[in-house]
């Protein structure tokens, strides 16, 4: 079976577009080439910073020959129904189609209609033109003599040259022949820009690979990272360093280079009086290098850099380049930390950063930073009793958490937001918990990200995150399907971590309220918005919840706004929890929508999988659920359901014995609840078992007497009564 390879050389290729357009170039190859009929058994996109290459394996060296058959009107059909089946099957009279007979239905027109297969080369010397001409790069430019005429070719840079050969193993490949904007495809390409500047020609893909790497070309991405990281870790032993890892530089620089070269620079030592995290983000972000440390884990003066060369001289002028550029860089670094140092050590310092987050605008209809401070402050305090937290520390914390953006040292390293506020709250004496909150207020960032568990941190990141949370909600600016621009949903999924985790009692719907219209009573005060609430416990009294106009933000009634932030919450809940490993059916079983102490939902729903893993939970649920369907049933048809049991009606020492179970488990479930023990409550409830098995063995439910089935449709009812204090096991699959 023939391969394919394919190649386009271009000027450059900007490192963050190499991935994707490698892996758009073989969707939208295989794609074409299987709507053209052909198949193939494999395909694999590579890239370097000038070349996207594509080699596709095992493709049929021509599409098979396709029969098939319309079926038409029937002959006497008026002419306008023949006229139409004749355009639609591509015939030029009824003479082309075929006349067949239905016994029932007379005779009827058939258009067969026989396509030949295609060789493969004519289908990719037809469909690679298109292909490349519509490739969809975020970015394209045009360029020379050609791009005056219209239509020509939009490409991410100066496309240089296309190489197609196509061909079985044990045969010379040949080339196909097309061309795209005067760039005609052949067996010819390029090495290293540099290193190996000359053309030569390829034949299959091993070749290509080979002579690519003879011209000094790492084709493969992964093994430029690896060979980056590898030379790197030697190289910094050698030295009596260790690498400080950084996986996402090194898969950048992989793409910035098509031969790695890893060389050591270095700085003066004078600089290692910046902080690790400021020095380690100068040097990656603006030289793409790695910082080193000594085995202690403390920075030294050397880095890492990557050349995409090997130089006459070793690397010393390269290095000694990238030493200075670095030097400028941590020159400029140290500046801003000494004079965020003075501010932040000075009189007042703080308050100064502090007073001009009233002039940054967090949101044009949330109000600004400074505003927005103020609101986490009024909810942190709040939240200092739920989670153990010293008022006075959380509200130093809160007032000085997003000071730092002020901060020369963050206007220019967003990135460092709260761990510089950190390092200026410790220089400035402020306390340990209260230094650690305004770096720890921001996390967790995702799902692997480590929860604070300073009470002070906690209460500060609850607040932060649900401040953003309610005044979105408020606004009316919530996700929509794959939509989160303001990332609310990691937003959520923190608040549901940071309250599992330090085991907080918060009750969500009243805190959740009560920042609303503090929230709302808060930005009242300042003369750019104007603000309206209305505070009701009817949710239908007010369907437009809450609107906006321009920066005006009114809400006549908070109640549907809360609840629908509360049912967002559930829905996160339910994906942590289903991540967890815990079944859907047993979290919706547990969460209804007056759910709001996450932690009390996440115990029921534990409790519940340790009942029905078990044996006796298994036998309840199916207790339960004969039970349940019983009575709906009886329900849909009318029956009559006494309102409560009386034990004067029994006729079966099996009911009466279900109905001391059902009183006993009752008390003991509630007993069990009261003390929030639900392994308890559930251990009650499945003592159910053998009575509820018993009653349905010996006991007809539907007896004749009337106020006898009444009763025990009655006895049935206070099982499913008896259960749901804890969850709706009717909810339970299986």
């Amino acid at each position: 079976m023939p391969d394919l390879l394919l190649e386009l050389l271009s000027e450059e290729i900007p490192a963050r577009m190499q991935r994707k357009a490698a892996g758009d170039l073989r969707a939208r190859v295989t794609d074409a080439l299987v709507d053209a009929g052909l198949t193939y058994e494999g395909a694999k996109e590579y890239w370097t910073p000038r070349r996207l290459t594509l080699d596709i394996r095992g493709l049929t060296p021509r599409s098979a020959d396709i029969r098939e058959e319309k079926k038409g009107p029937r002959t006497d059909a008026p002419e306008q129904a023949i006229a139409g089946f004749l355009r639609g099957a591509g015939l030029a009279s009824v003479d082309q189609a075929e006349v067949r007979t239905d016994p029932k239905k007379g005779d009827f027109y058939v258009a067969v209609i026989e396509k030949p297969g295609r060789d493969a080369k004519d289908i990719i010397a037809e469909t690679m033109p298109g292909i490349i001409s519509d490739f969809p790069w975020p970015k394209s430019m045009r360029w020379g003599e050609a791009s005056r005429a219209p239509g020509s070719l939009r490409w991410v840079r100066p496309l240089q040259s296309i190489v197609c050969t196509f061909g079985p193993e044990t045969e010379e490949p040949e080339v196909i022949p097309f061309q795209v904007d005067g760039v005609v495809a052949s067996n010819v390409t390029r090495g290293h820009r540099f290193m190996a500047p000359d053309t030569f020609e390829v034949k299959r893909f091993d070749d290509y690979v080979a002579k690519l790497e003879a011209a000094k070309v790492v084709l493969d991405a992964e093994r430029r990272r690896e060979t980056i990281l590898a030379d790197a870790r030697n190289l910094a032993f050698a030295q009596g360093f260790e690498l400080v890892e950084d996986n996402a530089l090194a898969e950048e620089v992989a793409n910035l280079v098509e031969w790695p070269v890893v060389l050591m620079g270095e700085f003066e030592e004078e600089f290692l009086a910046i902080p690790d995290e400021v020095i380690r983000l100068t040097i990656r972000e603006n030289q793409k290098c790695f910082v080193l440390s000594n085995k202690d884990g403390a920075l030294t003066n050397k880095f890492m850099l990557v050349a995409n060369v090997e130089a006459s001289d070793g690397g010393k002028e390269i290095a000694r380049g990238n030493g200075k550029v670095v030097r400028a860089r941590l020159s400029d670094a140290r500046y801003f930390w000494e004079t965020d140092l003075q501010v932040a050590k000075s009189d007042g310092g703080f308050d100064r950063w502090i007073g001009k987050l009233d002039d940054v605008t967090f949101h044009a209809k949330l109000g600004s930073q400074g505003e927005r401070v103020k609101r986490i402050v009024a909810l942190a305090k709040e939240l200092a009793t739920h989670v153990g937290a010293d008022r006075e520390k959380v509200t130093r914390a809160a007032q000085l958490a997003k000071a730092d953006l002020q901060s020369q040292m963050v206007f220019e390293f967003p990135e460092l937001q709260g761990r510089m506020g950190r390092r200026y709250a410790e220089e400035a004496g402020e306390g340990a918990s209260v230094a650690a909150a305004i770096e720890e207020h921001y996390s967790p960032l995702g799902p692997s990200d480590a929860v604070p568990t300073d009470p002070v941190s906690v209460a500060v990141a609850l607040a932060d995150k649900l401040d953003t949370l309610v005044g979105f909600w408020a606004i009316d600016e919530k996700p929509t399907g794959s939509k989160d621009p303001y990332a609310l949903r990691r937003a959520a999924l923190g608040v549901i971590r940071l309250v599992l985790e330090s085991r907080a009692r918060v009750g969500l719907e009243r805190l959740l309220r009560w920042h609303l219209l503090n929230a709302l009573a808060l930005l009242r005060t300042n003369g750019s918005h104007e603000i309206w609430g209305r505070d009701s416990d009817d949710p239908s009294s007010n369907p437009a919840q809450g609107t906006t106009t321009g920066n005006i933000v009114v809400v006549d009634n908070p109640t549907p706004i809360i609840f629908d932030l509360l049912s967002f919450f559930h829905d996160r809940l339910k994906v942590f929890l289903r991540d967890t490993g815990a079944r859907h059916d047993l979290i919706d079983a547990v969460v209804t929508p007056e759910s709001d102490d996450l932690l009390i939902v996440v115990e029921k729903v534990r409790a519940l999988q340790k009942l029905i893993e078990s044996e006796d939970g298994q036998n309840l649920l199916a207790g339960y659920k004969r039970a349940a369907n019983i009575l709906a049933a009886e329900e849909k048809k009318g029956t009559a359901i006494a309102d409560s049991v009386s034990s004067a009606l029994f006729a079966e020492a099996e009911e009466k014995a279900l109905y001391e179970a059902i009183e006993t488990a009752e008390a003991e479930a509630a007993k069990a609840v009261a003390s929030e023990d639900f392994e308890g409550a559930m251990s009650a409830l499945a003592k159910l078992r053998s009575p509820v098995d018993a009653f349905f063995e010996k006991v007809l439910v539907n007896a004749e007497d009337e106020k006898v089935r009444a009763n025990r449709l009655a006895l049935l009812s206070r099982i499913r009564t008896a259960t749901s204090t804890v969850a709706d096991l009717g909810k339970i699959g299986g």
